[in-house]
């Protein structure tokens, strides 16, 4: 079982530079990854994941980099994919890109697709020319809502083939998206750090996924929750349902900048 942090950058974690702190004191203490939401959610105010973790990136040498869970809906996919083979490049290939629907409070306010049908459509649309964009491929598609005209994206993505790129969301359509890429994401407590997602309902969505999984190549399951350091037993339920990847969430409401650092500084669950 993989372990990471899970920021969620509201509040005094909406600053780059807090992030950054709590990254640091990951790296140093054995966690293996940094998560950062990709949410608008006017008017709380969010900080911008991209350019946290460009500073992440160069400031650490181990830590694996997941924006996420990131609407593709809301990005041209040739500019996302930019982004993203730049941040691959700077982190000496450490990305994850994890991506869904998204939330409609996220979009309606903009005038952007609130209808869950049309930023699924959309989803899927884009996640065929990321997959070669990523790649290096020529691509070539006049779709319904992207147009790519014999085009190769240069440079391309450090790793190969490509990204990893992980699927969130809980509904079944949802878990058969993510059987055809490399991962699920998904969150397992709410805002309390109550457990809403037992690990037998995982095991009954994660057996669904792998129904539809087509590939014999490694697939990863990433999990959210609330641990204290000598909870490993509770991790270990995650684990036995098909867990690869656990993230400590970290969120002010959870306690203060202070105490959450030192639930960092602690490590993962032994």
């Amino acid at each position: 079982m993989h372990s990471g942090i899970e920021v969620v950058p509201f509040g005094d974690f909406s600053n780059p530079r807090a992030i950054l702190d709590l990254a640091l004191a990951a790296e140093a203490s054995g966690w293996e990854a940094i998560w950062i939401w990709d949410h608008m959610l006017v008017p709380y105010g969010t900080g911008d994941p991209w350019i946290t973790l460009s500073a992440v990136a160069a400031c650490t040498k181990s830590l694996r980099l997941c924006v996420g869970v990131s609407p593709l809906p809301r990005y041209r996919p040739h500019l996302l994919a930019r982004m993203l083979a730049g941040l691959d490049l700077l982190s000496s290939g450490r990305v994850i890109f994890s991506t869904g629907l998204g939330i409609a409070p996220d979009f309606a306010p903009f005038g952007e697709p609130a209808e869950d049908k049309t930023r699924a459509a959309m989803l899927d649309e884009g996640l065929g020319l990321l997959d070669g964009y990523l790649s290096g491929e020529e691509v070539d598609l006049h779709g319904k809502y992207y147009t790519a005209e014999k085009v190769r994206m240069v440079p391309s993505a450090l790793q190969k083939p490509r990204i990893p790129i992980w699927i969130g969301g809980d509904s079944r359509a949802a878990l058969r998206r993510a059987a055809h890429w490399n991962g699920w994401i998904i969150g397992t407590v709410d805002e309390k750090s109550q457990i809403t997602k037992t690990p037998e309902q995982l095991a009954r969505q994660v057996s669904y996924i792998c129904e539809h999984r087509a590939s014999s190549t490694p697939f990863d399951v990433a999990v959210d929750g609330a641990s204290a350091p000598g909870q490993a037993a509770l991790i270990g339920e995650y684990e036995q349902a098909g867990a690869t990847w656990w993230f400590e969430i970290i969120h002010q409401l959870r306690g203060t900048t202070v105490e959450l650092v030192r639930r960092i500084q602690a490590g993962p669950a032994r």
